[in-house]
């Protein structure tokens, strides 16, 4: 490999403008079929098996249709009163036009709904003013008819008593008082028909009673369900999408958003919620310019040129520029969410600066030496190439492995920051050189080329740590990413809600005038599904509709419940749950909980009814926890991955237990520092967290991946060159000072410059982005300088010879893989001084 690469390092330096047209070209067929056949993206999240897939297909099957994506658009009045007449016209107006957008399937006025659950309003007194006013006339009619019948048992005592003595007068009497029982007989046969049409009369009173108390119960479990608010001031349109969150082509959002933007309501205050405005804007935002401008300062300083300080930077472009558009290319085939993207820009450009610079500062040792450029160029993409490329492959591996976690958006996510770094890898050890080969030998400043080949540029003699030193450098360090890492014990995961967007968007204003006006719950309905053993009757399904819901308020957390559908079957219902805080909070991820452990309710007649939890909130819970467990197996992974890499690269076995051993210290206190800005507020003006909330659930296991690709790059770039001393001959502890001194300044500029890209990313107008840069920023931040300055130093320092044993059996087994090319400067020893 590294005798490859030096043959390919000369090839791009004298064939520069080719390679350098190549790459253009590249770049120019990735953004071509980007713009050709690049899908929409999404920030919603769905895991195949997981309890709120599992309902949403029943209900999917059970009410034959699969709902599409609902936004929000919230209307507010300037001046905190009611709506006019003029303004309701002009909502009214808007939303219309919304409706007629092509992937729009309907629109719900905020106004016409009030209006409708009024007249339900009004239709349920004037129920109970009828029921009323018909209980009063059947008390009337059993009045009269007890009335009658006190009358007619009293003629028919006289005439009973009448009849004895009409006997005794004779026939012709006894006839005329019989004639008159009849009579009585016949009054008796017609009050008992009239007191059976009263009770039955009754019985379908107390019917419709029971009916009209139902939807009453309903009525009231749903009265803090509004679309327009209490005081009149704010108003909740919906808009109803035709295809679900990943299938929703990306202009049917943009149509909509920019009929928002074209339209004004005079005195109304207009936002949408991050359903209809999940885009990718801010994506390069002033932050991550901010972090690019700072890592080419730390080039400016490092290499003391303009030109070749821009030239790791121009490559990376390249490179962000051809991995990541040609990755989206394919988002219209593979679900993406909005996040790959910048996962690859993220990675491609930390990575692509850094690998270049490997290169770049290995070629400018070797001219300050007084080497050939053209050949200088070739063994420095033979040496430091190499390890780029064994570097790069740590980080792809780990990232490819994220797929093992068996989350399918998460392994996107992985294979498209593999193949941005796989990308970055290709430009380092071919635009790279070829970059050089054109600017030739003013890589250099003036000053340094009149010095070239001069005496002082060979090392001075290396002389080892103290070992007071070394422990105190070990236990400081140890114990303050140890304290830093306590807050990780704290650690909860979740997908962010609108809250923690900046406060300068609209989806952020949408969220917080919903919550205000409305509460934070209406911002994530929960969806509950009851299934019965058997059909319910057509006359009860009101009443156990009216029960189950009275059942599901009654459950803490709940602010409102609402019937939303049926099945034809009646065995199938659906409720809209709204809790009392966001989608978010903890006590939604309790109440989730809670629903599901309820596992059925009575529902009369047909039998217990089945409870499932659905929902976009239910939907976080569920990937946040099913995230959470595959933690440690994705740790696991990880770490077998790390020790089987450091015991062939370093041939060793406590040196691959120092370098994992720091990774994981560094990782928890990473963790440990995010879970202290974002879930506790530590800091919080500073990063720009104005709502505190869970982590983002992706993010631990994508730190995770990167970390320990970049920290084992570190690792390399500095315990190799304290291997390669003690291999020519240095005591161990001696070796570890040299191989300190020799790799610290690249390593050094390095980290800056993955610090300052990765916390460019913290201040992004995406809040799902702000946690994931932090997050690598600080990991990076702590591996490089804490764990590879200090601790692994101070370890290899105390372990002294030790640190380099290896089992001869193992020794024996092992291949060499010779990642700083060696075997390529043996090839060339006229060309190679010593440094």
């Amino acid at each position: 490999m590294a005798q490859l690469l030096y043959r390919l390092g000369q090839f791009s330096a004298r064939r520069a403008w080719l390679v350098l047209v190549g790459w253009l070209l590249a770049l120019g067929v990735a953004a071509g079929s980007f713009f050709a056949f690049g899908g929409a993206l999404a920030t919603s999240f769905s895991i195949p098996g997981t309890e709120t897939t599992r309902v949403s297909d029943v209900i999917e099957d059970e009410l034959g249709e699969t709902a599409g994506v609902q936004g929000t658009v919230v209307f507010e009045t300037e001046n905190g009163g009611e709506f006019s007449d003029q303004q309701q016209s002009g909502i009214n107006d808007l939303l219309t036009d919304i409706a007629a957008l092509d992937g729009v399937e309907s629109v719900i006025n905020p106004f016409e709904t009030e209006a409708d659950r009024a007249d339900q309003a009004q239709q349920l007194d004037d129920g109970a003013q009828q029921i009323a006013d018909a209980r009063e006339q059947l008390a009337d009619g059993r009045e009269q008819l007890e009335s009658g019948q006190e009358q007619l048992d009293s003629g028919r005592e006289q005439l009973e008593g009448a009849l004895a003595q009409a006997e005794q007068a004779g026939p012709e009497a006894a006839a005329q008082v019989q004639a008159q029982l009849d009579a009585l007989d016949t009054q008796q046969t017609e009050i008992d028909e009239n007191r059976t049409e009263l009770e039955s009369g009754a019985q379908d009173l107390e019917t419709e009673a029971a009916q009209l108390d139902a939807g009453q119960r309903l009525f009231d479990a749903a009265a803090e369900i509004r679309t327009v608010s209490t005081e009149g001031d704010v108003a909740l349109g919906m808009v109803l999408f035709s295809e679900d969150q990943f299938n929703l082509p990306e202009e049917v959002r943009t149509s909509v958003v920019d009929t928002l933007a074209a339209t004004s309501v005079d005195g109304v205050a207009i936002d949408s919620s991050s359903e209809i405005n999940q885009t990718t804007d801010g994506l390069l935002g002033p932050g991550e310019i901010i972090g690019v401008v700072v890592a080419l300062l730390v080039l400016v300083i490092m290499l003391r040129v303009i030109l070749p300080a821009l030239m790791p930077l121009f490559a990376s472009i390249i490179g962000v520029g051809v991995g990541v558009a040609g990755a989206l290319a394919f988002s219209d085939l593979i679900e993406m969410s909005s996040v790959t993207p910048v996962l690859g820009v993220m990675l491609g450009l930390a990575v692509g600066i850094d690998y270049s610079l490997f290169i770049i500062n290995r070629h400018r040792r070797q001219l300050l030496q007084g080497m050939d450029v053209r050949e200088s160029i070739g063994l420095a993409n033979g040496t430091s190439g190499n390890a780029v490329v064994f570097a790069g492959s740590t980080v792809i591996v780990a990232l490819l492995a994220l797929n093992v976690t068996g989350i399918g958006f998460l392994g996107v996510m992985g294979t498209v920051g593999a193949v941005c770094v796989l990308v970055a890898v290709l430009i380092s050890v071919t635009l790279t050189p070829a970059l050089l080969g054109l600017v030739g030998t003013r890589l250099l400043n003036r000053r340094a080329r009149a010095q070239i080949g001069a005496a002082h540029h060979v090392a001075r003699e290396a002389k080892p740590m103290r070992t007071g030193a070394a422990w105190l450098r070990l236990i400081g360090a140890a114990a303050g990413l140890l304290i830093v890492a306590i807050p990780a014990l704290d650690m909860r995961l979740g997908l962010p809600d609108a809250s923690v967007e900046a406060s300068d968007t609209t989806q952020y204003r949408a969220y917080e005038t919903t919550t205000e006006a409305f509460g934070a719950g209406q911002n994530g309905p929960i969806i509950v599904t009851a299934q019965t053993d058997t059909p319910i009757a057509e006359d009860d399904l009101t009443t156990v509709q009216a029960d189950l819901a009275d059942e599901l308020l009654a459950q803490p957390h709940v602010q409102a419940v609402a019937p939303a559908s049926t099945s034809d079957a009646r065995d199938f219902l659906l409720f809209q749950v709204i809790p009392t805080d966001g989608p978010s909070s903890e006590s939604t991820e309790t109440l989730v909980h809670d629903l599901r452990d309820l596992g059925s309710l009575e529902a009369g007649e047909a039998g217990d009814a089945q409870l499932g939890v659905a929902g976009q909130a239910s939907a976080n819970i569920d990937i946040s926890e099913k995230l959470a467990n595959v933690l440690p197996i994705y740790l696991a992974v990880v770490v077998g991955l790390s020790l089987l890499i450091m015991i062939l690269v370093f041939r060793s076995i406590l040196v691959p237990l120092i370098a994992t051993g720091g990774y994981v210290l560094s990782l928890v206190a990473a963790f440990g520092a995010m879970v202290a800005v974002y879930q506790w507020g530590w800091l919080g003006p500073v990063f720009g967290v104005e709502t505190t909330g869970p982590l983002l659930s992706f993010a631990p296991i994508i730190i995770m991946g990167v970390l320990f690709g970049l920290a084992m790059d570190y690792q390399l770039f500095l315990v190799s060159g304290m291997r390669e001393a003690y291999a020519h001959g240095s005591p161990a502890r001696v070796a570890v000072t040299e191989g300190l001194r020799n790799g610290r300044a690249v390593v050094t500029a390095a980290a800056i410059i993955m610090v300052s890209v990765f916390g460019g990313f913290i201040f992004s107008h995406m809040a799902m982005v702000r946690p994931l840069g932090f997050g690598l920023a600080i990991g990076v931040l702590f591996d490089a300088f804490v764990v590879r300055m200090l601790i692994v130093p101070s370890l290899m320092h105390l372990f002294g010879k030790s640190a380099w044993w290896l089992p001869r059996w193992l020794s024996r087994i092992l291949p060499d893989v010779d990642v700083e090319g060696a075997s390529v400067e043996r090839r060339h020893p006229a060309q190679t001084r010593t440094d």
